[in-house]
C-alpha cells in the first residue's frame, strides 16, 4: 500500500500522531521517547508523561518524524532525528557510533494494525531520505531487525523496522555488532 501523504509532524498534525498511537503511546507508553530519555527517567514517564515530553518537541518547532497517510487516514509513523537528539543509542553496545560522520537515525516505525504488511514502512523510508536532504543531512542510518529465521516476527520485536524494508529503500548495510541487529545507511551525498 502507498500512502497518499506524508507529511512531518508539526503541532497541527499532533492529533494525527495521537491517532496513530491510540490512547496506550503505542507500545506500552513510549510515545516514540525510548531512545531519547535515560531509561529509568523512560520508564517512569510511560504514558502521559512521554505523551507531553514528545508533545513539548513538537511545540518547540523541532521535527520528531514524519506521518503517513492513506486515503487521509493518519495510517503510520517514522521517527527520525540527528542522531544527537537520540543519547541513548550512545549508551548501547550493538547501536554506539560507527564512527565520526554526522547521520539522522530512524529510530522507530508504528504503523496502524490495519495496514501492516503493505509496504508502508518502505514508503515512509523513501520519504525519510527526502526530508532529510532537505534538511541538509547526508547520510541517513537505522537500526533494523533481521530475523535469525525467515518468517513473521511480532510488531513489537520489530519497531525499529525490518533489514528487508531498508533494502527495499535503497539502504545498505554499514556494520553489525550482533547477529540480528545491521547498522544500514543511505548516503544522500559522499562524506
Amino acid at each position: 500500500m502507498t500512502p497518499n501523504d506524508i507529511f512531518p509532524l508539526t503541532p497541527d498534525r499532533w492529533d494525527d500522531f495521537e491517532q496513530i498511537f491510540g490512547p496506550r503511546g503505542a507500545c506500552a507508553g513510549c510515545w516514540c521517547m525510548y531512545w531519547k530519555l535515560p531509561r529509568k527517567d523512560f520508564a517512569a514517564g510511560q504514558g502521559e508523561r512521554n505523551r507531553l515530553l514528545q508533545k513539548e518537541i513538537v511545540a518547540s518547532g523541532r521535527t520528531p518524524g514524519l506521518i503517513a497517510y492513506v486515503e487521509g487516514i493518519p495510517a503510520g509513523w517514522v521517527a527520525v532525528e540527528s542522531r544527537e537528539n537520540y543519547p541513548v543509542l550512545n549508551n548501547s553496545r550493538i547501536l554506539k557510533p560507527l564512527d565520526d560522520i554526522p547521520v539522522w537515525s530512524v529510530t522507530c516505525f508504528f504503523v496502524a494494525k490495519k495496514y501492516r504488511v503493505q509496504g508502508l514502512t518502505v514508503a515512509l523510508l523513501k520519504a525519510v531520505i527526502d526530508h532529510v536532504a532537505k534538511q541538509g543531512g547526508k547520510v541517513v542510518e537505522g537500526y533494523p531487525v533481521e530475523p535469525r529465521q525467515a518468517g513473521k516476527m511480532p510488531p513489537v520485536f520489530v519497531y525499529t523496522g525490518l533489514a528487508s524494508a531498508f533494502k527495499q529503500a535503497g539502504f545498505t548495510e554499514s556494520g553489525r555488532r550482533s547477529e540480528t541487529r545491521p547498522i544500514m545507511r543511505y548516503f544522500i551525498e559522499k562524506v
